[in-house]
């Protein structure tokens, strides 16, 4: 019967809010995946350690896979625009917004950093992997802020919108948008946090997601990376160049 009850969950992708912490409390990685051992997990938030005890970091980003890969498919993007502002990549594939408070609480993530602008996006392994609502994403995510205005007063907040996933009428994008919605909404009453919005970059007119800029409908080719960059650039420079 318990098998039979934790399959109906999973196919709604529900199984996961049986077994995570709530979304806006942190906790380290306890689950392996194919692609993400949780020694390999380990590994690299020491790295993040390791970078944060080098010194100088002007921008942090913040986030999952999507991040991440800005050492993969976006490496050639990431030299030709962020090396020179001096930014450090804090991306851990498969983070949700639990994996990230932790990173930067217990984990100890920020300790000697003081950025003047993160880049932050992250929530839709919320969804992919637990299951969670809009809802409880959008109590994550303002988690992570607070955190970090607690810990880098200085720090200018550029949140970005969750990007698109999936086809259009996917239950996973329908998550997604309205998780953004509620992120706009949050925005509007938190104006010392700085909102931008990246979608319509990434798509086809009919909403579907191009190969050649997300070849698995959710994570970016190195032309996905180069369409960020662009999008997000003017926003990122006026935030560094602001008193």
């Amino acid at each position: 019967m318990k098998f039979l009850i934790f399959a109906f969950l999973l196919s709604f992708g529900l199984a996961g809010t049986l077994f995570a912490e709530p979304a806006d409390h942190p906790a380290p990685r306890t689950k392996a995946y194919p692609w993400m051992t949780l020694e390999k997990w380990r590994d690299f938030h020491e790295g993040d350690l390791d970078r944060s005890r080098q010194g100088r970091i002007d921008v942090l980003f913040l986030g999952d896979s999507i991040t991440e890969a800005w050492e993969k498919n976006g490496e050639k993007v990431w030299e030709k625009n962020f090396t020179r502002l001096h930014a450090a990549n804090f991306g851990i594939g498969g983070d949700t917004t639990q994996n990230v408070l932790w990173r930067i609480t217990q984990g100890g993530a920020l300790k000697g950093v003081k950025p003047r602008v993160v880049v932050l996006m992250i929530g839709t392994n919320n969804f992919g992997l637990h299951g969670d609502s809009p809802e409880a994403v959008l109590g994550g995510i303002k988690a992570i802020v607070e955190t970090l205005r607690r810990e880098s007063p200085a720090a200018k907040m550029l949140l970005l919108d969750i990007f698109p996933r999936g086809n259009p009428g996917d239950p996973l994008r329908r998550k997604v948008m309205e998780a953004n919605r509620l992120l706009e909404a949050y925005a509007k009453e938190n104006p010392e946090v700085t909102r931008l919005r990246i979608w319509d970059e990434f798509m086809n007119e009919d909403g579907t997601l191009p190969p050649e800029v997300m070849p698995d409908k959710l994570h970016l080719s190195e032309k996905g990376y180069a369409i960020w960059a662009e999008a997000m650039l003017p926003a990122l420079q006026r935030l560094l160049a602001a008193p």
